[in-house]
């Protein structure tokens, strides 16, 4: 990897990539092979995007987004290719659910311990949204004749529609907006939510935590980033965030502090919600300044907390916990690989997030654990390390885990999410159908991306670049 100099560098490209995460390494990465001169910028001082492995007060923690499932082939062939291995979540021994009055009851299985009404209406509702998903798909949700419908209302108000089981729509609500898109069920669109189950294959797929966090990559998931760009060298750019795009039909300028790339095509392999952090000379087109509005991240606070040992699991526990109600609506045993001590995660969703934030840390700190507590015991209280990854306070990121429409967003501007300004591409796992908002969907679209553009430089004739 290239690191910063004093002397800004003008290079000739046939591609830049804007962001040196899944998406933009696996387009350059595969550009690369096929023979397409490419230059990476990234905007921090490391690679990966979303995804982060690094070391704080002495624990190894995984920042960012980690998980893979077995539908993941994308991913899972990428991690062959690339040598890394991969090992098994710990999940032996009793989940806890906590219930809407406080109720803690040790369960086995994935279904929670509710009351027989509230199972049957979660079942129900499971199959419906199933059937919807599987009807709906994941490609163009916004062109099936329902979509308008399931668009223009939310999907909190979707839910109790269906069912007057408050407890059912609180459960399933939480795995589409605590558990995925970090939104409150209010803001976002019963359409979105089908999309987020149907790129997961299906809303049960969503439910059963042994299938969606199955797995975790030996040396973290930021390794896979990492690979890809020490295979590219001194084509990626580190600390070198972008500040204008100069384009015409011939070709690109990309402007940074660091770099200026000449070349043909250029990607924007960023969040949606970073796209005006550029500017763009000519502007975009009216249509892709609406679209951009309607699209913003989530918020989440990802909390890492390590223990001497496990001790959950001296008592039987998995380290599994839920409870809609509760300020850490879930909980996971999330020990790497090898290490000897203990780690859980948990993860305080949209206002929740929002109400903590406004706490002082020490606050905060307590009242998250208090919370673990309540489903692992008072041994939670007492981490050796404590960490909250904040990706809403990230400059380069700014919320997470990623971005989705508002009301009526997704039908309205959908279609035209990835479609090309001129020699300017849009690739992320914000834009992705299967895998959407993962790993998984970044490489897809890295894949489709690089694809699209070697047809594209094939058809063109080389010409002058501006």
């Amino acid at each position: 990897m290239h690191t910063p100099q004093s002397t800004p560098l003008t290079i000739d490209r046939d591609v830049v990539v804007v962001g040196a995460g899944p998406a933009g390494l696996s387009t350059a990465r595969r550009l690369s092979q096929a023979g397409v001169t490419v230059a990476v910028l990234e905007a921090r001082d490391r690679v990966g995007g979303r995804t982060w492995s690094d070391t704080v007060d002495g624990a190894w923690l995984e920042i960012g987004g980690q998980w893979v499932s077995p539908d993941q082939t994308e991913l899972l062939a990428l991690l062959d290719e690339l040598g890394l291995e991969t090992y098994a979540r710990h999940r032996d021994g009793d989940s806890v659910y906590v219930a809407p009055d406080g109720t803690r009851t040790r369960y086995t299985g994935d279904r929670f311990p509710v009351g027989e009404k509230t199972a049957a209406e979660m079942d129900r509702l499971i199959e419906l949204l199933d059937a919807l998903t599987a009807e709906i798909g994941a490609r163009e949700p916004w062109a099936h004749p329902k979509a308008r419908e399931l668009d223009t209302i939310s999907f909190h108000h979707w839910l109790r529609a269906q069912s007057d089981d408050e407890e059912a729509c609180q459960n399933i609500g939480l795995f589409i907006a605590g558990g995925m898109l970090t939104k409150p069920a209010h803001s976002f669109s019963a359409l979105q939510a089908i999309l987020m189950a149907a790129s997961a294959g299906s809303f049960s797929h969503l439910v059963d935590e042994n299938f969606i966090l199955d797995r975790r990559v030996v040396g973290g998931m930021q390794s896979v980033s990492e690979t890809m760009a020490a295979a590219l060298g001194d084509d990626v750019h580190l600390s070198t965030p972008v500040r204008t795009v100069r384009w015409d039909e011939a070709g690109v300028t990309v402007v940074s502090d660091r770099v200026t790339v000449r070349a043909r095509k250029v990607v924007m392999a960023v969040p949606p919600n970073l796209y005006t952090r550029v500017s763009y000379e000519p502007p975009l087109p009216r249509r892709q300044h609406q679209l951009h509005q309607h699209l913003s991240l989530g918020l989440v606070i990802k909390v890492h907390a390590v223990y001497e040992t496990p001790f959950w699991r001296a008592d039987g526990l998995s380290g599994t916990g839920f409870g809609a109600g509760e300020l850490v609506q879930e909980v996971y045993d999330n020990t790497n690989h090898g290490d000897t001590r203990g780690t859980l995660v948990g993860f305080v969703s949209d206002e929740k997030a929002d109400e903590v934030f406004a706490l002082p840390a020490a606050e905060r700190r307590r009242r998250i654990l208090e919370s673990v507590a309540a489903y692992l015991g008072e041994l939670a209280l007492e981490p050796v390390v404590y960490y909250e990854s904040d990706w809403g306070s990230e400059e380069w990121t700014r919320g997470a885990y990623g971005a989705t429409f508002d009301l009526g967003g997704l039908t309205r501007y959908g279609a035209d999410q990835r479609t090309p300004v001129g020699p300017i591409h849009w690739a992320s796992s914000d834009l992705a159908a299967e895998g959407y908002l993962h790993v998984e969907g970044a490489l897809r679209i890295g894949r489709l991306t690089a694809e699209e553009l070697l047809d594209e430089l094939t058809d063109t004739p080389p010409g002058e670049t501006s």
